[in-house]
């Protein structure tokens, strides 16, 4: 058996460019992997749908003003329910980004930005971080990949990728079909498919280390300050839990001086 050390980190797609938090959770991963060996895997949630994870905030770089970024989708059902690899990045998008980025980012993040070629929202991040250099030496696995689903543990209670209004849109299971949460107390019903496939189906939040861990088996897992209020952490005795340095302004993005 191998008892390589495997060193875990989770995030969903996290804005044009990462938010400081997603730096520290990379820097830490890294910081652990120096002391005990070992592989980094960063977990990308690319199966969530919710659009303001990718909400990109930075400084005016004269001003020093809040300014806020963010993709935009075809259509409100793609925008407000499809998973982020369905989230279909527009014709215009990334020329009308191009001519907003010299009030908050340098050139050489500008080039980067000009160089990634991706046709939706998680592509694009993850191309992204790793032009910026962020992922070198750290294996990826996607929430939204089939053969990772495949590979997972059975979920019965779940999301599924579906069909709706001519979009895949993550819908929960319910004991009749499924919804889309419209927001407070309203859903939208859809009824379920003839066939359910396990390549469709996701878990929601609280049961999501728990699904990731049935593939990774990681023995160590960097979270993040809001990941401290659901995980279960005593239900899995056999991983370390390392809560991730802190970093001042956490909630901006990360903007390196190449």
């Amino acid at each position: 058996m191998n008892n390589e050390p495997i060193i875990c980190f989770g995030q969903q797609p996290n804005g044009i460019f990462p938010k400081r938090y997603l730096y520290a959770k990379i820097e830490s991963a890294k910081k652990l992997q120096k002391e005990i060996g070992g592989r980094i895997i960063f977990f990308y949630h690319d199966s969530d749908a919710d659009y303001r994870e990718t909400i990109t905030l930075m400084h005016d770089l004269k001003s020093g003003e809040d300014v806020r970024l963010n993709f935009t989708q075809e259509n409100k059902t793609q925008k407000k329910y499809s998973p982020f690899y369905k989230k279909i990045i527009p014709k215009g998008w990334k020329e009308d980004m191009i001519n907003k980025l010299p009030r908050v980012a340098n050139k050489s993040l500008i080039e980067i930005f000009k160089s990634v070629e991706a046709d939706n929202a998680s592509d694009f991040c993850l191309e992204m971080y790793k032009k910026m250099g962020m992922l070198d030496g750290i294996e990826i696995m996607r929430s939204g990949d089939k053969e990772f689903r495949m590979n997972a543990e059975d979920l019965d209670e779940y999301y599924a990728d579906i069909e709706y209004e001519g979009e895949i849109v993550r819908a929960k299971k319910e004991i009749d079909g499924f919804t889309l949460h419209e927001g407070g107390g309203s859903y939208i019903k859809i009824p379920a498919p003839e066939k359910m496939e396990k390549w469709q189906k996701n878990p929601a939040r609280d049961h999501r280390f728990k699904w990731m861990q049935s593939v990774i088996h990681a023995t160590h897992y960097v979270s993040g300050k809001g990941e401290g209020a659901y995980l279960k952490k005593d239900e899995f005795p056999d991983v370390v839990f390392v809560t991730r340095d802190m970093i001042d302004e956490d909630g901006y993005a990360y903007l390196p001086e190449l």
